[in-house]
């Protein structure tokens, strides 16, 4: 038959749980910021995303604090509870049967005094140990019927305790039991026994599996769809239940062992039981079937709810070891959020997802990326995002120290003169709106068959574009000291920071420009952004700024219509050069040939046309004096930021290197980069 449903009809369903598809998308721009944080302090990208999700976000947990959770909540069952809540049950059971039956005798008149001096006798000479007392009160006639009712609620208890140890719920379930259901319970444990004996010998059939649950389903409320989903709920519960009798003392556990014999006044449970547990053993010999835990709280649990307590800790224990993420091929997706949810609430659940979330969003969305030996590294995609989060950082300083908006204008295109002229191909300057409608109105009032062009509002003549003075393009070179006073105290991260920010203003502001990163330790290197990002620091010792000039003359050489910008940043005198056979000579202090052939690259550099700026990281006094003395040569400046400004320094010394700096500019030692803000480049936060 055809289906009738009207196809453009909605259905809506109850929501059958999975990602929460009105949830926003995971904002990534956090995670990515502190990810390269750390990349950049020498993590790799897989551990210092790791490190994000353990630490977690500003509004978010991480798996530390939910780890932390865990822990506090097992040291919590630990401390508040004890193993003796039957025995003691028991004990208090016992206690007030054998009062009853002391009120009883004493006041039967009708009694044989013989033969209640005999029973006083009795009551009078029990064992102090529990099980035994009630062990040698099971032939005893009792003449009280409250102290008989007391008595056969011992037996009552002990049954539905140890059954409730393999078989959660059942301790209530039947409490007021009747001999119909003590049967049902020894011939569904026959059955069950038989029908994992079967599946030990491999010759169960579903069809045995149905006919079980068709007939003792109602024992099993977690309703398990096959054998091996009945075999682990129970299993579970069994070997939690072993490792509570192995948490108890020698005592207890020898009271507990013969007091089961008296369960439902009949040893037959107790030999069911032990022969499910053979059984499940056998079947799944992988759980903890002899650990156990230290209890010291006061407050005394039964059987049943101890071996739930066990089960809690074991499910405390899983999801421990799922926080840590410490073994090997380890992923978020491997948090249980069932779990997590039963031992620390829906909202942990929730945050678990939320990072589930945010590490599978880190992987998809392009950020990382693996190399062909099996490394994650950051992407582009993720350079680019990470450098945009610092340039916004550097504007923030910028403008605070100049008390200037954060205007989002590119300066991409050079300066708006203020004239505008008509449109010609191929101009790419940005159109003056009210022009344009001012001119596409007159046109259309002027001219009388203005209807014949089909209602189009603007026609090519119309357009008008703004004009804009001539931008001159720049070759920048920025040298970076990677050497190893750098790491040591403390300037690795902000030098990097430094130099993304930098490479992201010109490759995406200002794309006319050539901007070429040296690195200078023992010897120097040209490096592309996603290497120096990734640089680990640099143990050697040596400060061969002499090679890095050389590289920077080479780089503004190439590039003979731009203007030379120099940007060094450095925190100690050049300490090795190189020979003119290419080897590197170092020494401390400085040699001064290596003074000399720094000089005379700084120099050249200098008849270049560059403009130079030395960024002095730290307060030696000898290299604020050899600084100084280099950036006179060159008529260049000296700034001597704190590393939190470095960012801001080198990128307003960059933005206001041309037509900035004006003739009237100071020379020397610049502490607060104030006059290098905005200059010809215009505003270019964005």
């Amino acid at each position: 038959m055809a289906d009738r449903r009207d196809p453009h009809r909605s259905v809506y369903r109850r929501y059958a749980g999975g990602p929460d598809p009105l949830a926003p998308p995971v904002d990534l721009a956090e995670a990515l910021e502190h990810i390269g944080e750390d990349v950049m302090a020498g993590y790799s990208p897989e551990r210092a995303m790791q490190e994000f999700l353990r630490r977690g976000g500003q509004d978010r947990r991480g798996l530390d604090d939910l780890a932390r959770e865990v822990a506090r909540k097992r040291q919590e069952l630990l401390s508040r509870h004890n193993l003796n809540g039957t025995l003691d049950e028991v004990r208090e059971l016992l206690d007030r049967a054998v009062l009853a039956e002391r009120g009883q005798l004493a006041r039967d008149v009708d009694l044989d005094d013989a033969d209640r001096a005999f029973r006083e006798m009795q009551l009078e000479e029990l064992p102090p140990s529990t099980a035994a007392a009630v062990s040698e009160l099971a032939s005893y006639d009792w003449q009280s019927a409250e102290a008989r009712a007391d008595y056969e609620k011992i037996k009552d208890l002990l049954g539905r305790e140890l059954l409730d140890q393999r078989f959660q719920g059942m301790k209530q379930a039947l409490e007021g039991a009747t001999e119909a259901d003590r049967a049902a319970i020894n011939e569904m444990l026959s059955d069950l026994n038989e029908l994992l004996e079967k599946n030990r010998q491999g010759m169960d059939t579903p069809e045995d599996f149905a006919e079980f649950m068709d007939k003792h389903g109602d024992f099993f409320p977690e309703n398990p769809q096959n054998i091996d989903e009945l075999l682990d709920a129970l299993a579970q519960r069994s070997a939690a239940a072993q490792r509570m009798l192995s948490s108890m003392s020698p005592e207890q556990r020898q009271e507990l062992m013969e007091l089961s014999a008296q369960a439902f006044g009949s040893p037959e449970l107790m030999e069911s039981l032990n022969r499910l547990d053979g059984n499940l053993q056998a079947l799944r010999p992988g759980e903890d079937w002899g650990g156990s835990e230290e209890f010291s709280g006061e407050q005394g649990l039964g059987l049943g709810d101890g071996t739930g307590a066990l089960q809690d800790l074991a499910e405390l224990d899983d999801l421990a070891e799922q926080l840590s993420q410490s073994y090997g091929g380890a992923r978020m997706d491997d948090l249980d959020l069932d779990k997590l949810a039963r031992q620390l609430g829906d909202q942990a659940a929730v945050d678990a997802r939320t990072l589930q979330d945010l590490e599978r969003a880190l992987r998809d969305s392009g950020y990382l990326k693996r190399t062909s030996d099996g490394q994650l590294r950051l992407s582009p995609k993720a350079m680019r995002q990470l450098g945009k989060a610092l340039l916004r950082d550097v504007a923030t300083r910028l403008s605070g120290r100049q008390g200037q908006r954060d205007l989002r204008q590119a300066g991409a295109a050079g300066e708006r003169s203020g004239a505008t002229r008509e449109w010609a191909f191929g101009d790419t300057e940005p159109w003056d709106i009210p022009r344009t409608v001012l001119n596409a109105v007159r046109r259309r009032a002027e001219s009388p068959d203005a209807g014949a062009d089909g209602g189009r509002l603007f026609q090519m003549q119309d357009i008008e574009v703004m004009e804009t003075e001539a931008r001159t393009q720049a070759a920048v070179a920025l040298l970076v000291d990677t050497s190893f006073s750098m790491a040591m105290d403390g300037r690795w991260v902000p030098m990097k920071r430094t130099a993304l920010a930098l490479h992201q203003l010109i490759t995406s502001r200002f794309r006319g420009d050539h901007l070429q990163l040296i690195g200078f330790g023992r010897h120097a290197q040209v490096m592309e952004i996603e290497e120096l990002t990734a640089l680990d620091a640099m143990w050697a010792k040596g400060t061969n700024l002499h090679h890095a000039l050389l590289l920077a003359n080479r780089h503004f050489r190439k590039h003979p219509n731009a203007q030379p910008v120099l940007l060094i940043v450095t925190d100690g005198e050049p300490t090795s050069h190189l020979e003119p056979d290419g080897e590197v000579y170092f020494a401390y202090p400085p040699h001064p040939l290596t003074i000399a052939y720094s000089v005379r690259e700084l120099d050249n550099a200098g008849r270049l046309g560059a403009q130079t700026t030395f960024f002095r990281l730290g307060d030696d006094p000898g290299l604020a004096r050899f600084i100084e003395s280099m950036a006179k040569r060159v008529d260049g400046r000296v700034v001597a930021p704190e590393l939190d400004d470095l960012g801001a320094a080198v990128v307003g010394s960059y933005l206001g290197a041309r037509g900035g700096r004006g003739s009237n500019a100071s020379r020397g030692e610049d502490m607060g980069f104030g006059g290098w803000w905005g200059g010809s480049r215009g505003f270019w936060v964005g």
